[in-house]
């Protein structure tokens, strides 16, 4: 009779303490739903490739309010370029100064297709915790885990205009989030596998990391040029 009474109480225990204490995803996305309530934040992103120095290398300055615009400022190799975005619209600033995303040719074409689907960090963050197979909670708030095969693929094909082409092969990959007193400052995830580009479907290997540090929460004020919002208008 003591034994049925004290595995009773281990089990109340054990729900009790499962229902205070959320699991890992859902204290990522926690984390991740309280930035996308503030009114503004700002974040720097490094996307590297893994393994060497050298390399296509892009970094973007981003700056959003939320239900306003969100800007970016982005280089990859010796390029600089502007994007501002609202409400799934794309402008883009070019040599003639700023255009409207159907307005874009060539390798700007790509771009605003790219970036129609935009996600700032909150929501982006949101999306790869739904993309993670589990995350497991480690020291000093971080949270890590796996990507699902699927969740890599839909990433990969991001890169491919229009979403074309083969899915990509040997995919595996990784994330991680670090939070402090609940709220979401920084994270990071790689992707690998290789990967079909070009009308000859050229395949190559893909290691990248891409890191995503959040600042400036409830300070930023994302001052879109007049031009480019009459182009999102």
């Amino acid at each position: 009779m003591k034994n049925i009474v004290w595995i009773s109480l281990a089990g109340m225990m054990a729900v009790s303490l499962s229902a205070a204490e959320p699991d890992a995803k859902s204290a990522v996305k926690s984390a991740a739903k309280e930035l996308a309530d503030k009114d503004n934040y700002s974040w720097s992103t490094l996307s590297k490739p893994e393994g060497t120095e050298e390399g296509f290398r892009m970094t973007t300055q981003g700056k959003t309010e939320k239900g306003g615009y969100t800007l970016l400022a982005l280089t990859f190799g010796d390029r600089d370029v502007d994007v501002a975005l609202k409400a799934g619209k794309v402008a883009a600033k070019s040599d003639q100064g700023w255009k409207a995303g159907d307005e874009l040719e060539g390798p700007g074409a790509w771009l605003a297709s790219f970036y129609k689907d935009f996600k700032a960090p909150a929501a982006e963050a949101e999306d790869l915790v739904d993309k993670a197979k589990d995350l497991k909670a480690g020291p000093d708030g971080l949270y890590s885990g796996d990507l699902t095969e699927k969740g890599l693929q839909e990433m990969f094909a991001r890169w491919r205009p229009r979403g074309q082409g083969p899915e990509a092969k040997n995919v595996k990959g990784s994330v991680k989030f670090w939070i402090k007193d609940g709220a979401l400052t920084k994270y990071e995830f790689n992707t690998q596998g290789k990967v079909a580009f070009g009308q000859d479907q050229n395949e190559m290997d893909i290691n990248r990391t891409t890191t995503v540090d959040i600042k400036d929460v409830g300070t930023t004020k994302a001052a879109v040029p007049e031009e480019a919002r009459k182009k999102l208008s």
